[in-house]
């Protein structure tokens, strides 16, 4: 008996939830973090303004151009019913040779859109045009 090939195989970028991969998809953005600021004057002081760290604020994670299982069309339909789950998952870079390079976790995550592709009867995959997340963190993981 051959084993199944891997659907996912084919994209660079492959999510995982709970340690299992979920979806492959051939384009990440929003992968960005950034650490706001507000400016002190100090008396005396005319040469500089004296900048203080306040927040760090997390963009919408949007995974473009692939294909996912019925898990994480279950999860965002929790969230559409009103049961929103936040969830920790994985964004894994895979090389030509499909071996990881790098990963990303992405904290306390739940999808709020979902883009499907054009329906194609002789294709039996599920394409998925977009998932947009939002979360409260991005770490090296």
């Amino acid at each position: 008996m051959r084993p199944l090939a891997d659907p996912y195989q084919g994209f660079r970028f492959r999510i995982e939830l709970d340690r299992i991969q979920h979806g492959g998809f051939s384009r990440v953005k929003g992968l960005v973090r950034e650490t706001r600021h507000e400016s002190y004057r100090e008396g005396g002081v005319n040469d500089h303004e004296h900048k203080l760290a306040t927040m760090t604020a997390y963009g919408p994670i949007v995974l473009e151009r692939g294909l996912a299982d019925d898990r994480m069309w279950a999860w965002h339909e929790a969230v559409i019913e009103g049961r929103v789950e936040r969830r920790d998952f994985v964004v894994a870079l895979h090389d030509a040779e499909g071996n990881e390079v790098w990963r990303w976790l992405i904290e306390q995550a739940f999808p709020v859109k979902w883009s499907g592709t054009d329906l194609d009867a002789t294709s039996s995959q599920v394409m998925v045009e977009s998932v947009e997340l939002v979360h409260h963190g991005i770490r090296r993981g």
